[in-house]
């Protein structure tokens, strides 16, 4: 008798094992992972200058992905890596002094990273990305207003594709970017608020 209620106990466990085997499989086919393809893509800002006008950059370097389980916006997970050295504003001089310790130091910090934390809805086709931002060393939670993501197409290359725009800002004093002077009048030279704008396309992987 004891015998028999082994044997039916490691049955049973054998079964569980492969129903939870089956279960991981197929949760794993229904996750998606999209790579940001750089080249299609684009991270620019803007800061007042002199109080009276704005300059305008980006950044030419940066790789991120963007993964998700079936429909499900709580699964959703954003992730990506800015080059700090590819800031590019047209000015080869000012870039070099973003560059420096005034600014975002990149010899001291290569890279910014955004990783996303939470996705709430914000209307038709919006949503709100809530993550983590570090730049300069410091880490601020931010906002990404959101407006996507496109239908799924594919490319001519039989590429599926997809779209997202996003916009915030930040204020780069709260990340110990603190270099500024003031001006006669009394505005700043540059800008505290940084407007950052965000448009992406993501291929995705096999």
């Amino acid at each position: 008798m004891k015998m028999n209620i082994s044997n039916r106990m490691k049955k049973a466990a054998a079964m569980a094992v492969i129903v939870l085997g089956m279960f991981a499989l197929a949760t794993a086919a229904c996750a998606e992972t999209w790579a940001i393809d750089p080249m299609h893509s684009n991270i620019s800002f803007s800061v007042q200058h002199l109080v009276i006008s704005k300059v305008r950059g980006q950044f030419n370097k940066f790789s991120g992905s963007i993964s998700a389980t079936g429909t499900d916006p709580s699964s959703v997970k954003i992730e990506a890596t800015i080059d700090a050295s590819s800031v590019n504003t047209n000015q080869a001089k000012r870039d070099g002094h973003l560059m420096s310790p005034d600014f975002l130091d990149v010899a001291k910090y290569p890279t910014i990273t955004f990783k996303s934390t939470k996705i709430e809805a914000a209307g038709d086709g919006k949503w709100k990305v809530i993550g983590n931002l570090t730049l300069h060393g410091v880490t601020k939670e931010v906002v990404l207003e959101v407006t996507g993501p496109s239908a799924e197409i594919k490319d001519p290359q039989g590429n599926a594709r997809r779209g997202a725009s996003a916009t915030t800002s930040i204020n780069r004093q709260d990340y110990g970017v603190a270099f500024n002077k003031t001006l006669d009048s009394g505005g700043l030279v540059a800008g505290n608020e940084v407007s950052i704008s965000i448009d992406v396309e993501a291929v995705k992987t096999p």
